[in-house]
C-alpha cells in the first residue's frame, strides 16, 4: 500500500470510528434518558434565570460593541502570533508580509470603525 493510499485510509478510520462514537453516543442517549415531560420541563428556561413578567424585554445592544472588539483582537491574536514565531523562515519572503500587511490592515478598519461608533472610550 503506497503513502498516499495509506493517509486516506487513516482518515475514512478516523471518520468512521467519529461516526460510529456519535451513532452510539445518540443510542445510548435514547435508551438512559428520562422522557416524562412535565410543565416545569416545558418552561423557557435562560442563562439560567426564570422568564418573569411579559414576553417582550428589551436587551442592552452595547455588548454587541464588546463581543465586536474581542473578535477583532482575538483573531488579530490567533494570526500574528503564530506568524511571528515563524517570521525568520526565510521561505516566507515578501509575499507574507504583504498578506500580513493587508491582514492588520483589515484589523484596523475594524478597530478605526470600532473607535468612530465610540466603542473605545472608557467612560459613557
Amino acid at each position: 500500500m503506497s503513502a498516499d493510499v495509506a493517509g486516506y485510509l487513516v482518515v475514512a478510520v478516523v471518520g468512521i470510528a467519529g461516526l460510529l462514537l456519535f451513532g452510539v453516543a445518540m443510542v445510548m442517549r435514547r435508551m438512559l434518558a428520562p422522557v416524562s415531560a412535565n410543565p416545569v420541563r416545558l418552561t423557557t428556561y435562560e442563562s439560567g434565570v426564570d422568564p418573569v413578567g411579559s414576553h417582550w424585554a428589551q436587551t442592552q445592544v452595547r455588548y454587541l460593541g464588546f463581543a465586536f472588539l474581542y473578535v477583532i483582537f482575538a483573531v488579530d491574536a490567533v494570526y500574528l502570533f503564530p506568524w511571528a514565531t515563524v517570521l525568520r523562515d526565510a521561505d516566507l519572503g515578501a509575499a507574507s508580509l504583504a498578506e500580513m500587511g493587508i491582514f492588520i490592515a483589515v484589523l484596523l478598519v475594524g478597530l478605526v470603525h470600532a473607535a468612530r461608533r465610540g466603542l473605545l472610550r472608557w467612560l459613557p
